[in-house]
Order: structure tokens, then C-alpha cells, then sequence
């Protein structure tokens, strides 16, 4: 695991399924139904897909894991300065503290590997958006002697269960470094 990364839980897994024991999988008619892990439309080779890995509501699924994220950073010692902090159209899913250091964290989920990395759903777009939305945060909250950073929560799903990972110093301002830093 990469320095500055952190799994919740002590087996390194976050319970997203509610703990059901095994795998569940949908079935229509008896038999597995097909259903893209990364979303679009039915079909494709007929294959089982685990419940929890069924697309149901983004958005949710989207709060769900930034309230799992938020609750890792607080038991890591950060407290939880926003959540969902908007500047116009623009959002930053968490500002957590330590001291005097503040992170703006973007929080990032994927449903497999076929849907790639969470982290690389970072773009430079994104990181724009997020860095604007920090720049308002600080002229309107920011202390005189805060050290800022932009931190991201990468969650993987593994099995029936999910990997979550705090990466500090995701990227610097301006995306210098290829965008990871």
C-alpha cells in the first residue's frame, strides 16, 4: 500500500453489503442475469453480478461512501469542517482539519476494475472545479496560519466488501505532475 494510504477496518475492508455472508446474485427467469457492472444497457455475455454491485442510486451510493470516508477521517483524527461544500456549481465532497492543516477530499467510488481506478476519475476537469470551490473556502474560512492540500478517498470494491483508501497529497494546485500531484 502506497505511504500516506489507510484501509478502514481491522481486516482493511469497509462493509458495504450489510454483511449477508455470501455472494448474492440477481436472476431473472432462473437464470443469471446479464447487467454491465459499468452501466449502459443489458446485455453481453450472461454473467452473474453480486447485488452489491448493481447500479441502484448514484447519488446515494455517492453520499453513502463520502459518510464512510468522513467517518474514517474522523477516527483518524480530522475533524469534519463540510461536507458537499458548494461554490455555485461546484462541490467538494469533504474539508476535514488537523491542526492547522486543512484537505479539500474528493471521494471517488468504482463498481470493478473493468470501470478503471476511482482515482483516475480525478481529471484535470474535476481537480479545476475543486481547486476553485478551495480558493472560495479559504477567503471565507480560512485561518492565517492554515497549510492546505488536496486529499483523495479511493473506494474499491473487493468480494462483497470495500477497500477504502485515504490518499494525502492526491495533487498539487494547477495539476502539475501528470495531474496525481
Amino acid at each position: 500500500m502506497a505511504q500516506g494510504s489507510r484501509h478502514r477496518g481491522s481486516d482493511g475492508l469497509a462493509d458495504a453489503s450489510g454483511d449477508r455472508g455470501g455472494e448474492e446474485v440477481v436472476t431473472r427467469h432462473g437464470a443469471p442475469w446479464s447487467r454491465p457492472v459499468c452501466g449502459g444497457t443489458l446485455g453481453g455475455p450472461a454473467r452473474s453480478v453480486p447485488l452489491d454491485l448493481l447500479p441502484v442510486n448514484t447519488h446515494r451510493v455517492g453520499r453513502y461512501f463520502e459518510r464512510v470516508a468522513a467517518e474514517m477521517l474522523a477516527a483518524d483524527g480530522w475533524s469534519i469542517e463540510g461536507r458537499n461544500v458548494r461554490f455555485g456549481r461546484r462541490e467538494i465532497d469533504l474539508v476535514v482539519r488537523r491542526g492547522h492543516l486543512v484537505a479539500f477530499v474528493e471521494v471517488k467510488a468504482r463498481r470493478g476494475p473493468d470501470c478503471g481506478d476511482p482515482l483516475e476519475a480525478i481529471t484535470a476537469h474535476k481537480r479545476r472545479e475543486i481547486e476553485a470551490v478551495a480558493r472560495w473556502w479559504i477567503q471565507r474560512f480560512g485561518r492565517p496560519d492554515d497549510v492546505y492540500r488536496f486529499d483523495a478517498v479511493a473506494v474499491r470494491p473487493i468480494g462483497s466488501r470495500w477497500a477504502v483508501e485515504h490518499v494525502e497529497d492526491a495533487w498539487w494546485t494547477g495539476g502539475e505532475g501528470g495531474g496525481s500531484r
